[in-house]
Order: C-alpha cells, then structure tokens, then sequence
C-alpha cells in the first residue's frame, strides 16, 4: 500500500491508448477514471484498478500479482476491479493495452445532467 492517485493518474494518462480519451474525478479520498462517460478505473492508495468483465476478466486475473481490489483489508473483494501489479505501472505498452482492453466495452452515457436544486423550483 501507499499509492498516490495523483501520481497514479499520471502513470495511466502516460499509458493512455492515443484513440482513447481520460477524464479524472476526485472520489473518496482517491481519484476515479472515465472513458465514455463511464467510470472503469479506481486510483487510490491501494493501486490502480481497472473494471474487467468477461474474457479479460480471466486473463487478466491469471496476470501474476494481479488481485481484487479491496480498500481495506477486511473489505469484500471487487467482483469487476482487479488491481495491476506494482510492476506493470512501469510497463507503459503491458498497461496500455489493459487499458485499453478494459475501456473497450463501455459504450457512452446517453443520460442527462442532473437538474441543480435551485433549477427544480
């Protein structure tokens, strides 16, 4: 432990797939990573995980080091967020590709903003 998001966002914007475009959101201490309008990485001081589903759920779980990403060690294990291994954070072309792997089915919100409360009255 004792990841800093801040520096884990610029690692993952470093590794960023070119066609691929970030947008970052303090969230709970950490910092949360979107693509699409979806959220599909955690940055917080455990790691940086990344939402799996599927087939590179598994593969990526057979990564070595790879685990479910839990912010305390008494906390269940994250069904879809598995955390990369500290040696991929320096493997930009190893991370590159998961990212991209993990952005890859997130389709695009369609939803409106929400109204402000001063708009609703």
């Amino acid at each position: 432990m004792g990841h800093d998001p801040k520096e884990l966002q610029t690692v993952m914007a470093a590794a960023c797939p070119p066609d691929l475009e970030l947008g970052f959101r303090p969230m709970f201490g950490g910092i949360m990573g979107y693509a699409a309008g979806q959220a599909f990485a955690s940055l917080s001081n455990v790691g940086l995980a990344l939402k799996m589903t599927g087939a590179d759920h598994a593969a990526m779980r057979a990564v070595p080091d790879v685990r479910p990403l839990r912010y305390e060690p008494d906390d269940p294990p994250s069904k879809s967020y598995l955390l990369v291994p500290d040696a991929m954070l320096s493997d930009r072309d190893s991370l590159r590709s998961w990212i991209a792997r993990s952005a890859a089915g997130l389709k695009p919100t369609t939803r409106t903003p929400r109204k402000k409360l001063s708009e609703g009255k």
